[in-house]
Formats: structure tokens, sequence, C-alpha cells
């Protein structure tokens, strides 16, 4: 019995008697050649075995490698079952998908980047990562590099006026001097664990939306001239129901009983009405709700949400547009107020 022959480049060349580029063309570069050359050359090689040139070694050649990391804030398995997040990544991989370029996801909560920076073309980074660590690697490698939603110097990104944003809701929501507020808000501190913010942290951690949020509702408090109590801000780890529900429980049963609610998620916003409804209060008469992000679930809720909408599959679209055009662009898309029953 004998062995197989493996062919490579040169070998099929020489057989065909063709040149090296001839073979690599019909296969890489169809343009290059005639419709019947190239059919002729690739039913040849199919008859010999043979499927074209490595491409492993095209690739540590020319330093491209089709493949672009989409960093993610938190891990996998939990962005996955975000809608937010979930409609960036659709976003993102409609791009990249007619540009031919396969997309990783990598979990924010990794050790570094080092573990898939040699097989990349560059990073996406949705979010600022839980490891704050990473954007010390991000910042400082020399592959390609565009984020979404926190900034890194000299880096493209794609966002929206969080500050902005978060102004807006927070005029709309607060109606009079007197109200109470609690703000629930989503990560801002970096602990796993649903509790009230006395101290803000002074770190990197600061670049993130959510206190680019914070910064907006409390710009709009102070101009309303509306008093926030040091004790009526929660930090929420992750925008699950669950942890959301515990911040709201506390709120809703503090004394006095706050009359608005800023959200920075819809997902919290939608726990909250949930749990207000079951107190038997009435929104937005007792309590006025507002969240943040305009998923498809908030127009569905009892009553419908008022929130701020963002566009995430178009902000993934323009990530993937700035990182394959190799734009250095920091780019702003629009939001709106979404106007539901709960304010």
């Amino acid at each position: 019995m004998t062995d197989k022959k493996v062919w490579t480049l040169k070998s099929v060349a020489k057989e065909l008697g063709v040149s090296n580029a001839t073979v690599s063309n019909a296969f890489n570069r169809p343009d290059q050649l005639s419709k019947k050359r190239r059919d002729d050359i690739l039913e040849s090689c199919e008859k010999m075995g043979y499927s074209g040139p490595n491409k492993a070694a095209q690739s540590l050649r020319n330093g491209r490698f089709n493949i672009v990391a989409l960093v993610l804030p938190d891990s996998v398995e939990y962005m996955i079952t975000d809608p937010v997040a979930s409609n960036f990544v659709k976003g993102v991989s409609s791009v990249l998908e007619k540009s031919k370029v396969n997309l990783l996801l990598f979990s924010g909560t990794s050790e570094n980047i080092n573990a898939v920076s040699d097989f990349v073309d560059g990073f996406i980074c949705y979010g600022s990562p839980r490891n704050t660590k990473l954007i010390d690697q991000l910042r400082t490698t020399t592959k390609k590099v565009v984020t979404a939603d926190f900034d890194i110097d000299r880096k493209a990104s794609v966002g929206i006026d969080n500050e902005q944003a978060a102004y807006e809701i927070a005029k709309l929501a607060i109606k009079s001097t007197d109200d109470a507020i609690a703000i629930l808000g989503l990560r801002l501190l970096d602990s796993n664990v649903t509790c009230r913010v006395y101290d803000l942290p002074s770190s990197d951690f600061k670049c993130s939306i959510a206190h680019q949020r914070l910064s907006g509702y409390q710009r709009a408090i102070k101009e309303l001239d509306v008093n926030l109590r040091a004790d009526r801000v929660w930090n929420i780890p992750e925008s699950k129901h669950h942890s959301a529900l515990i911040a709201a429980r506390e709120a809703l049963t503090s004394t006095p009983r706050p009359n608005v609610l800023l959200c920075m998620s819809d997902l919290i916003a939608l726990a909250a009405i949930k749990e207000i409804n079951a107190m038997g209060l009435n929104i937005p008469e007792d309590i006025r709700v507002v969240g943040f992000d305009g998923i498809d679930e908030a127009l569905r809720s009892t009553p419908p949400l008022t929130t701020v909408h963002q566009n995430s599959e178009k902000k993934g679209v323009k990530a993937a547009e700035l990182f394959i055009n190799r734009a250095t662009d920091s780019v702003l898309i629009p939001f709106h107020i979404e106007h539901g029953g709960s304010c």
C-alpha cells in the first residue's frame, strides 16, 4: 500500500506545467485568470486531492488573519443573553460577514488579550471590560482597535451621548422640586454585589457608560434644584432581573418612598415595574419610572416604559465599518426618547 502523495503549491504547479502564481491566483484571485483557465486548474487540483494553498501559512506571511476579536465587557454566556449586547453583535457580524471576516467572541473577564492577539487582525471592544487591565493592553497594542460605549485615547470609537441622554430622560421624569428620587445604577462599582453607593471610584472605571449616565442624571437634578439623598443610589452588578429586583425592593421600601426611579437599563426598569405592580401602587401616579436602551420588551410592559432608545444594531454596524475601513474617527449615533406610559 503506497502513501497518498502530499501536494504543495510548488509541486502542483510543476505537475500542471504552470507557475506557482497561476495556481495561487486560481484559488485566491480569480479575477487574474480567465474563467476557463481557472476552472481547468481547479478541476485538475480536485482530481489530485489538492485543496489550495495553506491558509495558516499565508496568514503568517502577510499578517492578515481575517479574524476580529469582539471583546465583551463580561462573560460570553452573560452577554449573549442580553438583548442590547446581542443586537450589537448582530450589527458587527453583518458587516464582517460581507467582508468575509470571521468574528471571535472574547470575554471581558479574561486575564489578557495576548491569548488571541497573535492570530487576530484587531479588536472591537464593546463596553469597558470588567477586567480593567484589558484597557491598558488595548491602549498599547499595535493591532487595530475600535471601541464602543467607551473611549481609549487615539482609538476609533462609536457610541451615543450617554450623559446628554440621561440628562434628557431625567428632566422628563422629574416634575417637582419635592420629588423623591432613587437611581438604580448599572455597574457604578467594580463589585458583584447589589448595594447602595456612597462613594464613587476615581479610576478607569469612571470611563464607563454608567458614570456618564449618572453624570447626566446629576446635571438634571442640580438644574431642577431637587435634593438627591446620599443613600438613594444603588449599584446593580449586571442587567439581570434578579439583581435588579433586589435593588428595586430596597428602594421601594425605603422611607420616604421614592416617587421617581431613574433606571440605567430597561431590564432594571422592567424589574422595578413588576415590583411596583406587585405592591399595588400605580404608575405613573404614585411612582414614575424611566429606563435606558429601548429594547422591544419595554414596549410590551404594563404600562409601556418611557426610555432612551438607542439603535444597538446600528452601533455594531458602525463599529465594524470603522474597523474594516481602518478609520480613526469618533462617531456619535443619534438617540431619542421613547414616550411610554410610565412617566
